[in-house]
């Protein structure tokens, strides 16, 4: 969904079909669907994304991540425990030597026989080509996505399911209250649309009665 606001999300149901496009019988299906999982559940920017080592995901019975923002400021986001799934299922196949204290890279790309993280490019050519599949099954899916839009997607799902603002600017790591506030506005043009849909035709018809008498 596309706001006049300008913040760009998709719906829930929107986002679940754009995570169920890569084919997970490969490797590589495996590592995509984890990173938008990952992204999605911890709202993180692209560059906190590429950024995470290993080390920074911290297993238990309350899973948590150290995302590092802007300006090197660190936060800790919750895991989801199914998002702690697929991080099991992707460590044994793209890090089956390392042990949860590893300072790798936790995505990377094979180049010379060495690990390099993933580039920014790589994850948007990914991303892209999911979009374009997801389309087709869910017309409220772009075609072209841009990475910022897990971010902002999960901000929006998180608020629509109540979520006070000062933890969900907390949870993004904005400096202000003030840049989280631009969800509220969204959410409150989106529900003022699609009550002038449902309204429109009623409302008018009872204007007009007041007109005539």
């Amino acid at each position: 969904d596309s706001t006049n606001t300008g913040v760009e999300y998709l719906s829930e149901k929107a986002m679940q079909t754009l995570l169920l496009q890569p084919d997970t019988s490969k490797p590589k299906g495996i590592r995509d669907q984890f990173f938008m999982v990952l992204m999605y559940d911890t709202a993180a920017r692209i560059q906190e994304m590429i950024d995470v080592r290993i080390c920074d995901i911290h297993a238990g019975s309350s899973p948590t991540i150290t995302l590092t923002g802007k300006g090197s400021k660190t936060r800790i986001v919750p895991l989801m425990e199914k998002t702690m799934k697929h991080l099991e299922r992707y460590m044994a196949l793209f890090h089956p030597e390392e042990s949860l204290n590893s300072t790798k890279p936790l995505f990377y790309v094979i180049r010379k026989q060495q690990q390099f993280r993933i580039s920014d490019d790589a994850v948007r050519l990914f991303m892209n080509k999911y979009a374009e599949v997801a389309h087709t099954i869910c017309s409220e899916v772009p075609e072209k996505i841009h990475p910022h839009i897990f971010r902002h997607s999960r901000a929006m799902h998180l608020y629509q399911r109540g979520m006070d603002l000062t933890l969900i600017s907390q949870w993004l790591g904005h400096a202000s209250l003030q840049s989280t506030l631009v969800y509220a506005h969204a959410d409150t043009e989106q529900k003022r649309k699609a009550i002038e849909l449902a309204n429109g035709e009623k409302l008018l018809s009872t204007l007009d009665i007041y007109k005539t008498k």
